[in-house]
């Protein structure tokens, strides 16, 4: 399920309340009265069957008698009762309930029989379940209080969503005083049935919410999750607190991959791919509300400092530039503005240090001027509490310079303050709060509230920026490294053997040195004479993960004798170290000389929640100690490849220094996209280790690799967290002439052919496509239109000679029960059948992805789209409220 019922959730005309009490303190008596007193105005019901009445409103003995079925159930009774209620409601015909409840997972293995009870009892009837274990929900704006929160917060646009009720609390006690209201106030608990990806489909479709904040515990469904945190992340800023990032999980693992990628990291990965932005701390995220609520998009970065305190302005100065932050340069003209207002001892730069004795009318001409310069995107005032000034009486100074900015000066562009101390800002602070403006008690809170607006800005512009193409010339040989995979599997290993892993690597065009195995000293030396002097020996052992560690390797070995010497050695030391390890022989490499290159490490990991992870960074035998890897979920394209490798320490090397020329940083980002390939084609692969990579200017060797294999218990497209392009549906057609042409899905870089198919549309195709005029594409839109979230949208183009002659595309509701269509064909292959031809394999791919109907929308006048819609068994309906539309609807399943 996704947001099924979710208006019975969060916008029901009844609610009834099971579990009503008069006793005082109790969860029941909490929850009646905040239901009463949030101002509801819809119809309220309580049941209790020890209660006929409550503060003189009936309660009844049960769900049964309940004289119609409430949209919203709140249930705030015993743990052995809620699935019985649950079924009595469903039968009812309740569609939404709150579980206050506690003693679920204290309970056990009995709480967890009951819990799924009530899930059981729920899913006939399609009842959405909140909880149990939780707080409840507020909706300020239609005044529903479900919850027994000790607050009732104001009607706002930011909405909360958190697994821990303390949280909950603690968050609307904090806003009160700051006349900071939300759209949605929502306590999960233990997530039986309702989960952070449900919120967030619904919250992001929801015109009452700007923005969203959660606090994350943990996730249960990474596909469903991450789905649906992209979809909202591209409509509306979110911002994620996550709890709990202890690394002990990460020892479990046997690779270096595995025991860099720990969980946390993967979910800081999982984030920064969604587009979301991570805080760190409860007070960054209590800051983070208040930067949401009272403050407007953020176009720039470039930030001005206004303080009467040259320390604090340098103290907000250091944060910015720690942060990542730019200090913005004033015009010679806001410098000459800025002369004539303020007294000669100005500092004359940026921070604009306006001297100590500023009121509060220096101030309002100081930000006049300062919002006149096009190179300043925001200003952050501070003040310093004097004897000269009243801190209250500057910021009332500051508020009525806002107040009389130009019309439009302030568009893309936020002011933000920090009035330093206590007992003599707090009056200032109360009418920033008054006048819906962002304060904070620090200048690094400032800064870091101004931020957080910056990094949604750099997000969203990382999203839309569109990958170059990367010519697939080698495609993977998928069929060759899953019969090698296949065969260890068959003989009970769970790692494949050094050819078994150098076959696989070369399924996969990721380049490795010339090997053959040996199994005594003498065939060692004549498999390196076969290879070629110098060469490296390394023991086999399925029992040694770390050859090294061992004794293991020997390097540089010039001719037959000095291996036959070096293998009897190894032989020896490892009997030594490890006399319990099976020795299976020895691997026999060419050596490769690459002088200057940089040893790197790559890997696949698993991870229990978002499924394979993909791992670079600096690497050698000392991987673990120096601690510089990044991690990335799949699939990746060169620029995010790029963008994982550029949050590594040794990145900044590969760009080349003194006489070390760059590296192939395309070849390593290769070898990222073909590992992350791998991981989509081979759900048998658990772990894979490539340490080192050698990389240099003249491309990428892997040099030693270890891959772990187990049974695969899901596809392996299913187990990414991000639905990976779906190859399978590439396939070729005939036009009505003859002409073939190739369908398939959309990539992310086909942004290009898309503005050139729009290039190719007649002003009236266009108008007939958007239903206004419109002139091209934006870089906005096209972006949007290319990337795609395989999962839930779809987009096929029709190509023929590299050119796109039409595309048609679906994006489905979450719940997969409608998807919207539309189709566009070049104007000069008008009647050649492109249109046709497209949506009749739509309508295949929709039907095969399980969604219920397919609707469009059509202008009447478009009658060439009409007809063909009929011919494809579309039923056109008049659109009731737009006469010049028709909707063309065909149910799928």
């Amino acid at each position: 399920m996704s947001i099924r019922n979710f208006r019975n959730l969060f916008k029901p005309a009844s609610v009834a309340l099971i579990g009503a009490s008069e006793r005082p303190g109790s969860v029941g008596a909490v929850v009646a009265r905040n239901l009463r007193r949030a101002g509801f105005h819809g119809e309220l019901m309580f049941v209790n069957p020890h209660l006929s009445a409550l503060d003189g409103q009936r309660v009844y003995p049960d769900v049964a008698s309940l004289p119609r079925a409430p949209d919203l159930a709140v249930i705030a009774t015993p743990p052995d009762t809620v699935p019985s209620l649950v079924m009595a409601l469903g039968a009812k015909g309740t569609r939404a309930a709150v579980i206050i409840t506690a003693g679920f997972g204290e309970l056990g293995a009995r709480g967890n029989a009951l819990q799924q009870a009530a899930l059981d009892a729920a899913r006939p009837h399609l009842l959405r379940l909140v909880g149990p274990n939780c707080v409840g929900i507020l909706v300020p704006g239609i005044g529903l209080d479900a919850s027994f929160s000790h607050l009732a917060p104001p009607a706002g646009d930011v909405a909360f969503v958190s697994q821990s009720g303390a949280l909950i609390t603690a968050m609307l006690d904090w806003a009160a005083p700051r006349a900071i209201g939300f759209s949605h106030v929502v306590s999960l608990g233990d997530m039986a049935d309702v989960d952070f990806g449900d919120m967030l489909d619904y919250l992001a479709a929801d015109p009452q919410t700007r923005a969203i904040l959660l606090y994350v515990e943990g996730i249960t469904a990474g596909r469903k999750f991450m789905s649906a945190a992209r979809a909202a992340a591209r409509l509306k800023p979110v911002l994620v607190l996550k709890a709990g990032r202890s690394r002990a999980g990460a020892h479990a693992a046997s690779s270096h991959t595995g025991m860099l990628a720990g969980s946390d990291r993967v979910y800081d990965a999982a984030f920064r791919r969604a587009g979301m932005l991570r805080v760190e701390t409860m007070a960054e995220l209590f800051d983070a509300a208040e930067t949401l609520a009272l403050t407007g998009e953020q176009n720039g970065d470039r930030l001005a400092i206004l303080t009467n305190g040259g320390g604090a302005g340098v103290l907000a100065s250091d944060a910015l530039e720690a942060a990542g932050g730019r200090l913005a340069q004033l015009a010679p003209e806001t410098i000459a503005q800025l002369d004539a207002v303020l007294p000669a001892t100005w500092s004359r730069g940026n921070p604009v240090d306006i001297i100590g004795d500023a009121p509060g009318s220096r101030y309002a001409a100081a930000l006049a001027a300062l919002f006149a310069d096009d190179g300043i995107d925001a200003v952050l005032a501070l003040n310093c509490p004097t004897a000269i000034a009243s801190p209250e009486e500057v910021a009332q100074g500051l508020i009525d310079a806002i107040g009389d900015l130009p019309p439009g000066a302030r568009h893309g562009r936020n002011i933000f303050t920090a009035w330093l101390g206590a007992q003599s800002a707090a009056p200032a602070r109360r009418r920033f709060n008054a006048a819906r403006l962002a304060t904070y008690d620090t200048p690094d809170e400032a800064v870091t509230g101004f931020l957080h607006r910056v990094r949604y800005q750099r997000n969203q512009a990382l999203l839309l920026e569109a990958p170059p193409a990367h010519p697939d010339a080698a495609r993977p040989d998928v069929a060759a490294a899953q019969r090698t995979i296949a065969a260890a599997l068959a003989a009970g290993r769970s790692w494949l053997d050094p050819e078994e892993v150098e076959a696989v690597l070369a399924a996969y065009a990721i380049p490795g040195p010339a090997s053959r195995i040996a199994v005594t000293p003498a065939q060692a030396a004549e498999a390196a004479a076969a290879i070629g002097f110098p060469v490296a020996l390394k023991i086999r052992s399925a029992d040694i993960t770390h050859k090294s560690d061992v004794g293991g390797v020997a390097l540089d070995l010039a001719d037959a004798a000095a291996v036959r010497a070096a293998a009897a050695a190894i032989a020896a030391r490892v009997r030594q170290a490890r006399p319990a390890a099976r020795l299976d022989g020895f691997l026999v490499q060419q050596m490769v000389r690459r002088p200057g290159a940089y040893e790197l490490v790559v890997g696949l990991s698993e991870d229990a929640v978002f499924g394979p992870v993909v791992l670079f960074g600096q690497g050698g035998t000392a991987v673990e100690v120096i601690d510089d890897s990044a991690i990335a979920l799949p699939p990746l394209n060169p620029l995010l490849a790029r963008a994982q490798m550029s949050r590594t320490r040794v990145w900044r090397l590969l760009q080349g220094y003194r006489d070390r020329p760059p590296a192939a940083v395309d070849a390593i980002a290769d070898v990222l996209i073909r590992l992350g390939q791998l991981a989509a084609g081979h759900p048998e692969v658990k772990e894979l280790d490539i340490n080192p990579v050698l990389a240099d200017a003249d491309g990428v060797v892997a040099i030693d690799a270890r891959i772990c294999v187990a049974a695969a218990l899901l596809p392996g497209a299913a187990r990414l967290a991000i639905a990976p392009y779906p190859r399978g549906l590439e396939s070729m057609a005939a036009l009505r002439d003859g002409t073939r042409v190739a369908l398939r899905p959309i990539l992310p870089e086909d942004e290009p052919l898309l503005h050139d198919l729009a290039a190719h549309m007649t002003p009236e195709d266009l108008r007939l496509r958007f239903f206004v005029p419109v002139h091209g594409l934006s870089h906005e839109l096209a972006a949007r239109l290319t990337q795609i979230d395989y999962d839930r949208e779809m987009a096929l183009v029709a190509m023929h000679d590299g050119t796109v002659l039409g595309i048609a595309r679906y994006f489905a509701d979450p719940d997969r029960l409608t998807a919207e269509f539309a189709v566009a064909v070049r104007s000069d292959w008008h009647g050649r059948g492109v249109g046709y031809l497209l949506l009749n394999r739509l309508i295949e791919i929709a039907a095969a992805a399980g969604i219920g109907e397919l609707i469009g929308e059509v202008l009447r006048e478009n009658r060439t789209m009409l007809a063909m819609c009929r011919e494809l068994g579309f039923h056109l309906v008049a659109d009731s409220a737009d006469p010049s539309l028709v909707r063309a609807v065909r149910r799928l399943v």
